[in-house]
């Protein structure tokens, strides 16, 4: 089912023929078996790229390492096979199958066409862009859920009762973080600190719609707007030593984070300052270094989190050191996680999964909270499901933990 090659201690390609191979875990043995158990069949999609590691002639392009754009779907692949290996056999089949995405011969619109996936219960992605399209679109053609695990995106699909997304948008950020200062900083100074950009433009309108929509701003929140330099002095000029400020990093890009970071590092000891950044800052190497912003925390919205010190971490982490002789990341947890628990979902809910979306039942890692979002407000069905339990973690000398 799969192969390692070591070189140098490195883990180099991973697995051979995905999108042939079938999980079966049977509650009965088949031969002398009476009882015939229901088959539920669940389809685990990720970009792997398999056809780029040989050449024509069947030799593998590379010997010293794995590129890096083939580990994250390579990763969610592992997470995954491990959570089907640590299923135990109950009244029920399960057969999985793993699709690479970036199949030469067998893509999305290929296998839609020849019916490969007319038999899924269960569609779990770990995709974005045009294949969560095609599969988003073959979800809502067969009543088929479709679980985005990992991209933080609607992909401009709507009326698709049948996506859920799990990493969740911007937007649901946005929201997050809006709720967490109505309920905790209504009286204090806020700032939303910006620079220009496409990105910027659109967090700034999301909290411009969320503050107004009750008809007038339920919160003072004031924009100031850089330049590539982000000045501590001009920052310096709008703060009270004698009043809680909170700021709100509105850019998704690591040098600007990095800026106000900075700035305010160097103003929190004379101004109760707190920072809060967007999704993707627990991923800029800058904020995660243990002597450069000592004890100033940030604090940033996450739709996952994991202590790692729970029984599913210890038994993922074990057999993937075991099975693969490499360090868990992420993506492998993600992997796990959405295929265990969703793969559960589906056996117990048969052909009514998107009514138990929030089943606590089967729980990994993290909470979910998944509700339907209505781009218009006269929809008569949800556009998609989507998490809006997030966390607010704290990135600080170097660490992660959870803030609130």
């Amino acid at each position: 089912m799969s192969k390692l090659i070591r070189s140098g201690g490195l883990l180099l390609a991973i697995i051979f023929i995905l999108f042939n191979c079938c999980f079966n875990l049977s509650a009965t043995a088949q031969k002398d078996s009476v009882t015939v158990f229901k088959t539920y069949r669940v389809g685990i999609f990720a970009p792997m790229y398999l056809d780029s590691i040989f050449t024509n002639t069947g030799t593998i392009r590379f010997t010293d390492a794995i590129p890096k754009f083939m580990t994250p779907g390579l990763e969610f692949v592992h997470g995954a096979e491990i959570a089907l290996d640590s299923m135990k056999a109950g009244k029920v089949n399960v057969e999985a199958f793993i699709y690479d995405t970036k199949s030469y011969t067998a893509s999305i619109p290929q296998l839609i066409k020849d019916k490969k996936l007319d038999k899924l219960d269960i569609i779990i992605g770990s995709v974005k862009d045009l294949e969560f399209k095609q599969l988003a679109d073959f979800a809502l053609y067969k009543n088929i859920p479709f679980i985005s695990a990992t991209y933080p995106n609607d992909g401009g699909v709507k009326a698709n009762p049948f996506l859920v997304v799990v990493n969740s948008t911007l937007k649901a950020h946005c929201e997050a973080i809006f709720s967490y200062l109505i309920q905790n900083h209504g009286t204090d100074k806020i700032f939303l600190c910006r620079q220009k950009g496409v990105q910027e433009d659109k967090v700034a309108a999301y909290f411009k719609m969320i503050n107004g929509q009750e008809g007038k701003p339920l919160l003072d929140i004031q924009t100031l707007n850089f330049d590539s330099i982000v000045s501590p002095g001009l920052l310096k000029n709008r703060l009270d030593s004698n009043r809680q400020t909170v700021i709100i990093g509105g850019s998704l890009e690591e040098t600007f984070a990095t800026n106000i970071t900075a700035a305010c590092y160097e103003l929190y000891e004379s101004y109760p300052i707190i920072l809060l950044g967007m999704p993707n800052w627990d991923s800029f190497k800058a904020l995660m270094k243990k002597d450069v912003y000592e004890d100033f925390p940030v604090y940033v919205t996450t739709p996952y989190f994991n202590s790692k010190l729970d029984i599913y971490s210890k038994m993922v982490t074990a057999a993937y050191t075991k099975k693969y002789k490499g360090k868990t990341t992420d993506m492998v947890f993600k992997g796990f996680e959405s295929t265990y628990l969703f793969t559960k979902l589906v056996t117990k809910y048969a052909g009514d999964v998107m009514n138990h979306l929030n089943d606590k039942g089967f729980k990994v890692f993290s909470d979910y909270n998944f509700r339907p979002v209505m781009l218009k407000k006269d929809a008569v069905f949800p556009d998609y499901f989507e998490n809006k339990h997030l966390y607010f973690i704290r990135l600080m000398n170097g660490t992660i933990t959870k803030g609130w």
